[in-house]
């Protein structure tokens, strides 16, 4: 069995050295490298090409924040996923992240429980929100039906399943089960909502259906 190969890009040591030891007993992972800085993050990833790479919000002491840095990373070809593991409770921090081009995000706080369903998560492709996150985004979302944006107006029945499904970080293969289609199927369905929604990836899939409610009912 093929191990995730992580890198870790935090500024404080020990908690480097904790998720370290938290991820090295695991037998499908393993640490491949750290870095103290956003700029550090960019040359190790270059460097190590990692699976996954695990990133701090805020670093102190550098010119490259964990946000610049994981736009940086994402931007290039075959690019690892990157899992933002941050202190921020506000959905804001989310969202930047998202908008960056990060799979996922994660709180410190959770670590010793979620953090390596995260790292699978992101690994195979899927998105990771922290649940409890996500309740507070959504709690915070106004609903928008019947504006010129109206998801329920501009896509069919199935279109909004799928792209609920895609958003809840589902991949192509477990929709088709649950929906009872072919996996080509799910992915014509994918292309379609993209397009008539304008967005590109499964990241803007994420803040599209956070920020038209449509994963309210799913929490």
């Amino acid at each position: 069995m093929s191990r995730i190969r992580v890198l870790l890009a935090d500024d404080h040591a020990v908690l480097r050295a904790g998720l370290k030891l938290l991820l090295g007993s695991e037998p499908d992972m393993e640490v491949c490298g750290e870095a103290a800085s956003g700029q550090e993050a960019v040359a190790r990833t270059q460097e190590l090409r990692p699976d996954v790479v695990v990133m701090d919000l805020r670093m102190n002491g550098t010119e490259l924040d964990g946000i610049a840095a994981t736009r940086t990373i994402s931007a290039t070809p075959d690019a690892p996923k990157v899992l933002v593991l941050s202190m921020y409770d506000d959905p804001t921090f989310m969202d930047q992240a998202l908008a960056a081009g990060a799979a996922g995000y994660a709180r410190k706080r959770d670590a010793d429980t979620d953090l390596l369903s995260a790292i699978r998560a992101v690994a195979r492709g899927e998105a990771y929100l922290a649940p409890a996150l996500t309740t507070v985004m959504l709690q915070r979302i106004s609903a928008r039906h019947g504006g010129e944006d109206d998801p329920e107006r501009d896509l069919s029945g199935r279109e909004l399943e799928v792209l609920r499904q895609l958003a809840l970080g589902y991949n192509h293969r477990q929709i088709a089960e649950t929906l009872g289609v072919s996996v080509k199927t799910i992915e014509t369905y994918k292309a379609r909502v993209m397009d008539k929604i304008g967005v590109n990836g499964r990241a803007g899939l994420v803040r599209y259906a956070l920020t038209h409610g449509l994963l309210s009912d799913q929490v």
